[in-house]
Protein backbone atom coordinates (compact mmCIF):
# COMPACT_ATOMS: atom_id res chain seq x y z
CA UNK A 1 0.00 0.00 0.00
CA UNK A 2 1.33 3.43 -0.88
CA UNK A 3 0.99 6.41 1.44
CA UNK A 4 -1.90 7.52 -0.75
CA UNK A 5 -3.29 3.97 -0.55
CA UNK A 6 -6.87 3.28 -1.62
CA UNK A 7 -7.37 6.96 -2.50
CA UNK A 8 -7.18 8.13 1.11
CA UNK A 9 -5.04 11.27 1.35
CA UNK A 10 -2.74 10.46 4.25
CA UNK A 11 -0.24 13.01 2.95
CA UNK A 12 -2.90 15.76 2.86
CA UNK A 13 -4.01 14.86 6.38
CA UNK A 14 -0.47 15.11 7.64
CA UNK A 15 -0.06 18.51 5.99
CA UNK A 16 -3.17 19.77 7.80
CA UNK A 17 -1.97 18.33 11.08
CA UNK A 18 1.45 19.93 10.72
CA UNK A 19 -0.22 23.25 10.00
CA UNK A 20 -2.48 22.86 13.03
CA UNK A 21 0.32 22.25 15.53
CA UNK A 22 2.47 24.98 13.98
CA UNK A 23 6.20 25.64 13.99
CA UNK A 24 8.05 25.32 17.24
CA UNK A 25 6.21 22.13 18.07
CA UNK A 26 6.79 18.40 17.93
CA UNK A 27 4.04 15.80 18.00
CA UNK A 28 4.59 12.16 18.93
CA UNK A 29 1.92 9.54 18.23
CA UNK A 30 2.28 5.89 19.26
CA UNK A 31 0.80 2.88 17.52
CA UNK A 32 -1.62 0.71 19.47
CA UNK A 33 0.13 -1.72 21.82
CA UNK A 34 -0.18 -5.46 21.31
CA UNK A 35 -2.63 -6.99 23.81
CA UNK A 36 -2.55 -10.51 25.21
CA UNK A 37 -5.75 -12.54 25.10
CA UNK A 38 -4.52 -15.34 27.35
CA UNK A 39 -1.17 -17.02 27.97
CA UNK A 40 1.01 -16.14 25.02
CA UNK A 41 -1.91 -15.75 22.59
CA UNK A 42 -2.47 -12.21 21.37
CA UNK A 43 -5.68 -10.53 20.31
CA UNK A 44 -5.89 -9.88 16.57
CA UNK A 45 -4.01 -6.63 16.15
CA UNK A 46 -5.88 -3.49 15.18
CA UNK A 47 -4.01 -0.23 14.72
CA UNK A 48 -4.81 2.87 16.77
CA UNK A 49 -7.28 4.96 14.76
CA UNK A 50 -5.46 8.29 15.19
CA UNK A 51 -2.15 6.71 14.20
CA UNK A 52 -3.65 5.05 11.15
CA UNK A 53 -5.55 8.21 10.15
CA UNK A 54 -2.27 10.09 9.66
CA UNK A 55 0.05 7.29 8.51
CA UNK A 56 -1.90 4.42 6.96
CA UNK A 57 0.53 2.16 8.81
CA UNK A 58 -0.94 -1.04 10.31
CA UNK A 59 2.00 -2.60 12.16
CA UNK A 60 2.56 -2.51 15.95
CA UNK A 61 5.59 -1.13 17.82
CA UNK A 62 5.71 2.01 15.69
CA UNK A 63 5.93 5.71 16.52
CA UNK A 64 5.18 8.69 14.28
CA UNK A 65 6.87 12.05 14.88
CA UNK A 66 5.75 15.35 13.35
CA UNK A 67 7.69 18.61 13.56
CA UNK A 68 6.82 21.46 11.14
CA UNK A 69 9.87 22.96 9.45
CA UNK A 70 12.44 20.85 11.29
CA UNK A 71 15.66 20.48 9.26
CA UNK A 72 15.79 16.74 9.95
CA UNK A 73 12.34 16.18 8.47
CA UNK A 74 8.77 17.05 9.43
CA UNK A 75 7.44 13.47 9.32
CA UNK A 76 9.54 10.74 10.88
CA UNK A 77 8.61 7.11 11.51
CA UNK A 78 10.09 4.62 13.94
CA UNK A 79 9.25 1.05 12.97
CA UNK A 80 10.26 -2.53 13.64
CA UNK A 81 13.40 -3.67 11.86
CA UNK A 82 13.13 -6.26 9.13
CA UNK A 83 13.76 -9.71 10.60
CA UNK A 84 13.57 -12.73 8.32
CA UNK A 85 13.23 -15.19 11.17
CA UNK A 86 10.41 -13.28 12.88
CA UNK A 87 8.71 -12.58 9.56
CA UNK A 88 8.51 -16.32 8.95
CA UNK A 89 6.26 -16.53 12.02
CA UNK A 90 4.26 -13.30 11.89
CA UNK A 91 4.46 -11.95 8.34
CA UNK A 92 6.42 -9.39 6.37
CA UNK A 93 7.36 -6.09 7.97
CA UNK A 94 7.66 -2.80 6.14
CA UNK A 95 10.91 -1.93 7.89
CA UNK A 96 12.73 1.38 7.55
CA UNK A 97 12.82 1.22 3.77
CA UNK A 98 9.10 0.55 3.58
CA UNK A 99 8.35 3.44 5.91
CA UNK A 100 10.19 5.75 3.50
CA UNK A 101 8.99 4.36 0.19
CA UNK A 102 5.53 3.00 0.94
CA UNK A 103 4.35 5.37 3.67
CA UNK A 104 5.97 8.67 2.77
CA UNK A 105 8.18 9.25 5.82
CA UNK A 106 10.87 11.88 5.30
CA UNK A 107 13.15 10.03 7.72
CA UNK A 108 12.76 6.57 9.25
CA UNK A 109 14.51 4.66 12.01
CA UNK A 110 14.05 1.42 13.87
CA UNK A 111 11.95 1.87 17.01
CA UNK A 112 14.91 1.25 19.31
CA UNK A 113 16.45 4.53 18.08
CA UNK A 114 13.53 6.66 19.27
CA UNK A 115 15.16 7.84 22.49
CA UNK A 116 18.32 8.79 20.63
CA UNK A 117 16.52 10.81 17.93
CA UNK A 118 13.73 12.54 19.90
CA UNK A 119 16.03 14.95 21.86
CA UNK A 120 17.11 16.56 18.56
CA UNK A 121 13.49 17.57 18.06
CA UNK A 122 12.73 18.49 21.65
CA UNK A 123 15.55 21.02 21.90
CA UNK A 124 13.98 23.04 19.06
CA UNK A 125 10.38 22.73 20.27
CA UNK A 126 8.40 24.88 22.68
CA UNK A 127 5.40 22.54 22.73
CA UNK A 128 5.16 18.78 22.73
CA UNK A 129 1.97 17.20 21.46
CA UNK A 130 1.57 13.76 22.98
CA UNK A 131 -1.52 11.69 24.00
CA UNK A 132 -0.68 10.67 27.54
CA UNK A 133 -2.45 7.50 28.61
CA UNK A 134 -2.58 5.71 25.27
CA UNK A 135 0.63 3.73 25.76
CA UNK A 136 1.93 3.49 29.32
CA UNK A 137 5.36 2.15 28.39
CA UNK A 138 5.97 4.95 25.91
CA UNK A 139 4.52 7.52 28.33
CA UNK A 140 7.39 6.88 30.72
CA UNK A 141 10.01 7.19 27.99
CA UNK A 142 8.59 10.36 26.48
CA UNK A 143 8.01 12.13 29.80
CA UNK A 144 11.55 11.34 30.91
CA UNK A 145 12.98 12.88 27.73
CA UNK A 146 10.68 15.92 27.96
CA UNK A 147 11.68 16.44 31.58
CA UNK A 148 15.35 16.36 30.63
CA UNK A 149 14.83 18.79 27.74
CA UNK A 150 12.80 21.15 29.92
CA UNK A 151 15.55 21.17 32.50
CA UNK A 152 18.02 22.23 29.79
CA UNK A 153 15.82 25.14 28.63
CA UNK A 154 17.37 27.76 30.99
CA UNK A 155 20.85 26.82 29.76
CA UNK A 156 20.35 26.64 26.00
CA UNK A 157 17.42 29.07 25.63
CA UNK A 158 15.11 26.62 23.94
CA UNK A 159 13.18 23.49 24.72
CA UNK A 160 9.65 22.47 25.65
CA UNK A 161 7.57 24.25 28.26
CA UNK A 162 4.22 22.54 27.64
CA UNK A 163 2.76 19.13 26.82
CA UNK A 164 -0.45 19.35 24.79
CA UNK A 165 -2.89 16.62 23.78
CA UNK A 166 -2.92 16.38 19.94
CA UNK A 167 -6.29 14.68 19.92
CA UNK A 168 -8.07 18.05 20.01
CA UNK A 169 -6.94 18.69 16.42
CA UNK A 170 -7.12 15.10 15.22
CA UNK A 171 -10.56 14.35 16.54
CA UNK A 172 -12.13 17.47 15.10
CA UNK A 173 -10.64 16.50 11.74
CA UNK A 174 -11.89 12.93 12.03
CA UNK A 175 -15.38 14.13 12.97
CA UNK A 176 -15.88 15.59 9.49
CA UNK A 177 -15.59 12.72 7.04
CA UNK A 178 -13.85 13.02 3.68
CA UNK A 179 -15.55 11.66 0.53
CA UNK A 180 -13.25 8.63 0.44
CA UNK A 181 -14.06 7.85 4.07
CA UNK A 182 -17.77 8.04 3.36
CA UNK A 183 -17.44 5.54 0.52
CA UNK A 184 -15.84 3.08 2.92
CA UNK A 185 -18.62 3.67 5.44
CA UNK A 186 -21.29 3.13 2.79
CA UNK A 187 -19.61 -0.14 1.85
CA UNK A 188 -19.53 -1.23 5.49
CA UNK A 189 -23.23 -0.36 5.75
CA UNK A 190 -24.06 -2.42 2.65
CA UNK A 191 -22.28 -5.45 4.07
CA UNK A 192 -24.07 -5.04 7.40
CA UNK A 193 -27.42 -4.84 5.59
CA UNK A 194 -26.72 -8.21 3.97
CA UNK A 195 -25.87 -9.67 7.37
CA UNK A 196 -29.09 -8.45 8.98
CA UNK A 197 -31.21 -9.69 6.10
CA UNK A 198 -29.55 -13.09 6.36
CA UNK A 199 -30.30 -13.19 10.10
CA UNK A 200 -33.97 -12.36 9.55
CA UNK A 201 -34.27 -15.18 7.01
CA UNK A 202 -32.35 -17.69 9.09
CA UNK A 203 -33.58 -17.24 12.67
CA UNK A 204 -36.00 -19.93 13.78
CA UNK A 205 -37.22 -21.31 17.08
CA UNK A 206 -34.89 -23.92 18.60
CA UNK A 207 -31.75 -22.24 17.29
CA UNK A 208 -29.19 -20.77 19.66
CA UNK A 209 -28.29 -17.09 19.61
CA UNK A 210 -24.71 -17.99 18.74
CA UNK A 211 -25.87 -19.68 15.54
CA UNK A 212 -27.30 -16.38 14.32
CA UNK A 213 -24.15 -14.58 15.50
CA UNK A 214 -22.20 -16.99 13.29
CA UNK A 215 -24.44 -16.17 10.31
CA UNK A 216 -23.90 -12.45 10.87
CA UNK A 217 -20.13 -12.75 11.23
CA UNK A 218 -19.96 -15.04 8.19
CA UNK A 219 -21.73 -12.39 6.14
CA UNK A 220 -19.20 -9.82 7.32
CA UNK A 221 -16.07 -11.82 6.51
CA UNK A 222 -17.35 -13.39 3.29
CA UNK A 223 -17.97 -9.92 1.86
CA UNK A 224 -14.52 -8.58 2.69
CA UNK A 225 -15.01 -6.91 6.06
CA UNK A 226 -12.35 -7.47 8.71
CA UNK A 227 -15.10 -8.62 11.07
CA UNK A 228 -17.46 -6.98 13.56
CA UNK A 229 -16.70 -3.40 14.56
CA UNK A 230 -17.84 -4.37 18.09
CA UNK A 231 -19.00 -7.65 19.69
CA UNK A 232 -22.23 -8.65 17.97
CA UNK A 233 -25.32 -8.53 20.21
CA UNK A 234 -27.81 -11.30 19.45
CA UNK A 235 -30.42 -11.01 22.18
CA UNK A 236 -33.59 -13.10 22.10
CA UNK A 237 -36.65 -12.76 24.30
CA UNK A 238 -35.81 -11.21 27.69
CA UNK A 239 -32.15 -10.80 26.69
CA UNK A 240 -33.28 -7.96 24.43
CA UNK A 241 -33.70 -5.80 27.53
CA UNK A 242 -29.98 -6.19 28.31
CA UNK A 243 -28.28 -3.38 26.41
CA UNK A 244 -24.92 -5.07 25.87
CA UNK A 245 -25.85 -8.76 25.88
CA UNK A 246 -22.94 -10.54 24.19
CA UNK A 247 -23.03 -14.04 25.69
CA UNK A 248 -25.33 -15.14 22.84
CA UNK A 249 -26.08 -18.57 24.33
CA UNK A 250 -29.83 -18.71 24.80
CA UNK A 251 -32.11 -20.97 22.76
CA UNK A 252 -34.57 -18.86 20.79
CA UNK A 253 -38.30 -19.52 20.77
CA UNK A 254 -40.50 -19.15 17.72
CA UNK A 255 -42.41 -15.89 17.67
CA UNK A 256 -40.42 -14.05 20.34
CA UNK A 257 -38.45 -10.93 19.49
CA UNK A 258 -34.78 -11.09 18.53
CA UNK A 259 -32.68 -7.92 18.86
CA UNK A 260 -29.49 -7.89 16.77
CA UNK A 261 -27.04 -5.03 17.19
CA UNK A 262 -24.24 -5.79 14.76
CA UNK A 263 -22.12 -3.85 12.31
CA UNK A 264 -18.97 -4.66 10.41
CA UNK A 265 -15.67 -2.85 10.08
CA UNK A 266 -14.47 -2.39 6.52
CA UNK A 267 -10.98 -1.04 5.91
CA UNK A 268 -10.88 0.66 9.33
CA UNK A 269 -14.38 2.17 9.10
CA UNK A 270 -17.33 1.02 11.18
CA UNK A 271 -21.03 0.54 10.69
CA UNK A 272 -23.49 0.21 13.56
CA UNK A 273 -26.95 -1.24 12.93
CA UNK A 274 -29.67 -2.62 15.18
CA UNK A 275 -32.83 -4.40 14.14
CA UNK A 276 -35.49 -6.20 16.19
CA UNK A 277 -37.78 -8.80 14.65
CA UNK A 278 -39.95 -11.82 15.53
CA UNK A 279 -38.24 -15.20 15.24
CA UNK A 280 -39.68 -17.02 12.21
CA UNK A 281 -43.04 -15.30 12.52
CA UNK A 282 -45.05 -12.12 12.14
CA UNK A 283 -45.30 -9.57 14.92
CA UNK A 284 -47.97 -10.23 17.51
CA UNK A 285 -50.36 -7.37 18.23
CA UNK A 286 -48.41 -6.43 21.37
CA UNK A 287 -45.04 -6.67 19.62
CA UNK A 288 -46.37 -4.57 16.76
CA UNK A 289 -47.64 -1.89 19.14
CA UNK A 290 -44.35 -1.58 21.01
CA UNK A 291 -42.23 -1.86 17.87
CA UNK A 292 -44.27 0.89 16.20
CA UNK A 293 -43.55 3.21 19.12
CA UNK A 294 -39.80 2.74 18.72
CA UNK A 295 -40.00 2.96 14.93
CA UNK A 296 -41.88 6.25 15.11
CA UNK A 297 -39.42 7.56 17.70
CA UNK A 298 -36.58 6.77 15.34
CA UNK A 299 -38.39 8.43 12.42
CA UNK A 300 -38.82 11.60 14.43
CA UNK A 301 -35.21 11.48 15.58
CA UNK A 302 -33.89 11.06 12.06
CA UNK A 303 -36.06 13.96 10.89
CA UNK A 304 -34.09 16.21 13.24
CA UNK A 305 -30.65 15.01 12.09
CA UNK A 306 -30.06 17.95 9.76
CA UNK A 307 -27.35 20.56 9.16
CA UNK A 308 -27.76 23.40 11.61
CA UNK A 309 -29.64 21.31 14.16
CA UNK A 310 -28.19 20.59 17.60
CA UNK A 311 -26.69 17.19 18.35
CA UNK A 312 -29.31 16.83 21.11
CA UNK A 313 -32.25 17.46 18.78
CA UNK A 314 -32.66 13.86 17.49
CA UNK A 315 -32.62 12.61 21.08
CA UNK A 316 -35.20 15.14 22.25
CA UNK A 317 -37.52 14.32 19.35
CA UNK A 318 -37.21 10.55 19.80
CA UNK A 319 -37.61 10.79 23.56
CA UNK A 320 -40.93 12.63 23.31
CA UNK A 321 -42.38 9.85 21.14
CA UNK A 322 -41.05 7.15 23.47
CA UNK A 323 -42.50 8.86 26.53
CA UNK A 324 -45.90 9.25 24.87
CA UNK A 325 -45.78 5.56 23.98
CA UNK A 326 -44.80 4.56 27.51
CA UNK A 327 -47.75 6.52 28.87
CA UNK A 328 -50.16 4.85 26.43
CA UNK A 329 -49.12 1.28 27.35
CA UNK A 330 -49.03 1.95 31.10
CA UNK A 331 -45.31 2.01 31.80
CA UNK A 332 -45.22 5.54 33.25
CA UNK A 333 -47.74 7.92 34.75
CA UNK A 334 -48.14 11.67 34.53
CA UNK A 335 -47.89 14.15 31.69
CA UNK A 336 -45.07 13.83 29.15
CA UNK A 337 -43.45 16.93 30.58
CA UNK A 338 -43.53 15.49 34.11
CA UNK A 339 -42.13 12.14 32.99
CA UNK A 340 -39.25 13.83 31.15
CA UNK A 341 -38.53 16.30 33.94
CA UNK A 342 -38.58 13.62 36.65
CA UNK A 343 -36.68 11.11 34.50
CA UNK A 344 -39.05 8.25 35.26
CA UNK A 345 -38.74 7.10 31.64
CA UNK A 346 -35.12 6.08 32.31
CA UNK A 347 -36.29 2.79 33.79
CA UNK A 348 -37.25 1.80 30.25
CA UNK A 349 -34.95 3.98 28.11
CA UNK A 350 -31.60 4.57 29.80
CA UNK A 351 -29.26 5.68 27.00
CA UNK A 352 -28.90 8.57 24.61
CA UNK A 353 -30.24 8.33 21.08
CA UNK A 354 -27.05 9.10 19.15
CA UNK A 355 -23.27 8.86 19.05
CA UNK A 356 -20.67 9.72 16.43
CA UNK A 357 -19.58 7.00 13.99
CA UNK A 358 -16.43 6.64 11.92
CA UNK A 359 -13.18 4.76 12.39
CA UNK A 360 -14.40 3.86 15.87
CA UNK A 361 -17.93 2.70 16.52
CA UNK A 362 -18.22 5.31 19.27
CA UNK A 363 -16.23 7.77 17.26
CA UNK A 364 -14.31 10.81 18.36
CA UNK A 365 -15.47 14.42 18.48
CA UNK A 366 -16.99 16.68 21.09
CA UNK A 367 -20.73 16.46 21.73
CA UNK A 368 -20.81 19.81 23.50
CA UNK A 369 -18.89 22.99 22.66
CA UNK A 370 -18.61 25.68 25.32
CA UNK A 371 -21.27 23.89 27.30
CA UNK A 372 -23.80 23.82 24.46
CA UNK A 373 -24.94 20.91 22.31
CA UNK A 374 -22.86 21.24 19.16
CA UNK A 375 -24.29 22.09 15.77
CA UNK A 376 -24.53 19.30 13.19
CA UNK A 377 -22.50 19.96 10.04
CA UNK A 378 -22.10 18.27 6.64
CA UNK A 379 -19.69 15.34 6.81
CA UNK A 380 -20.64 14.29 10.33
CA UNK A 381 -22.07 10.79 10.79
CA UNK A 382 -24.15 9.84 13.80
CA UNK A 383 -26.39 6.98 14.83
CA UNK A 384 -30.06 7.35 15.67
CA UNK A 385 -31.06 4.45 17.95
CA UNK A 386 -34.05 4.79 20.27
CA UNK A 387 -35.10 1.76 22.28
CA UNK A 388 -37.57 0.39 24.77
CA UNK A 389 -36.37 -2.09 27.41
CA UNK A 390 -38.62 -3.83 29.91
CA UNK A 391 -36.78 -6.33 32.10
CA UNK A 392 -38.57 -9.60 32.86
CA UNK A 393 -38.31 -8.88 36.61
CA UNK A 394 -39.45 -5.25 36.38
CA UNK A 395 -42.11 -4.86 39.06
CA UNK A 396 -43.11 -1.40 37.79
CA UNK A 397 -44.28 -2.81 34.43
CA UNK A 398 -47.52 -4.68 33.70
CA UNK A 399 -46.95 -8.44 33.54
CA UNK A 400 -47.72 -8.75 29.82
CA UNK A 401 -45.00 -6.19 28.92
CA UNK A 402 -42.14 -7.74 30.85
CA UNK A 403 -39.19 -9.39 29.12
CA UNK A 404 -39.27 -7.32 25.94
CA UNK A 405 -36.45 -5.29 24.42
CA UNK A 406 -36.66 -3.33 21.16
CA UNK A 407 -34.03 -1.10 19.54
CA UNK A 408 -33.83 0.23 15.98
CA UNK A 409 -30.61 1.90 14.86
CA UNK A 410 -29.41 3.53 11.65
CA UNK A 411 -26.34 5.51 10.61
CA UNK A 412 -27.06 9.01 9.33
CA UNK A 413 -24.74 11.26 7.32
CA UNK A 414 -25.33 14.98 7.56
CA UNK A 415 -25.18 16.47 4.05
CA UNK A 416 -25.28 19.97 2.60
CA UNK A 417 -28.91 19.49 1.61
CA UNK A 418 -30.09 17.43 4.55
CA UNK A 419 -29.14 13.85 5.34
CA UNK A 420 -28.39 10.41 3.97
CA UNK A 421 -29.37 7.26 5.86
CA UNK A 422 -26.44 5.09 4.81
CA UNK A 423 -27.94 1.96 6.41
CA UNK A 424 -31.33 2.30 4.71
CA UNK A 425 -30.92 -1.04 2.89
CA UNK A 426 -31.46 -2.85 6.19
CA UNK A 427 -35.22 -3.57 6.46
CA UNK A 428 -37.14 -2.09 9.39
CA UNK A 429 -40.68 -1.44 8.18
CA UNK A 430 -43.00 -4.10 9.57
CA UNK A 431 -44.11 -5.53 6.22
CA UNK A 432 -40.53 -5.69 4.92
CA UNK A 433 -39.31 -7.42 8.08
CA UNK A 434 -42.15 -9.95 8.07
CA UNK A 435 -41.48 -10.79 4.42
CA UNK A 436 -38.06 -12.05 5.51
CA UNK A 437 -38.96 -13.65 8.85
CA UNK A 438 -41.77 -15.71 7.33
CA UNK A 439 -40.33 -16.25 3.87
Amino acid sequence: MSFEGNGRPFQARRAKFLQAIGEGATAVLPSAPVALRSGDVEFIYRQDSDFYYLTGFEEPEAIALFSPGHPDGDFVMFVRARDKERETWTGRRAGVEGALIEYGAVKAYVTDEFEKVLPRYLEKSERIYYPIGRNEKLDERVLKLVQWSSAMRPRIGSGPYAIVDPREFLHEARLRKEPAELELMRHAAAISAEAHRAAMRKARGGMKEWQIEAEVNFAFRSRGASGPSYPSIVASGPNGAILHHIENRREMRAGELLLIDAGCEYDFYASDVTRTFPVGAKFTNLQRELYSIVLEAQRKGIERALPGARFDDPHDAALRVLVDGMREVGLVKGSAEEVIEQGSYRRFYMHRTSHWLGMDVHDVGLYRVKGESRTLEPGMVLTVEPGLYINEDCEEAPDHLRGIGIRIEDDVLITEGGQEIITSATPKQITDVEALTTG
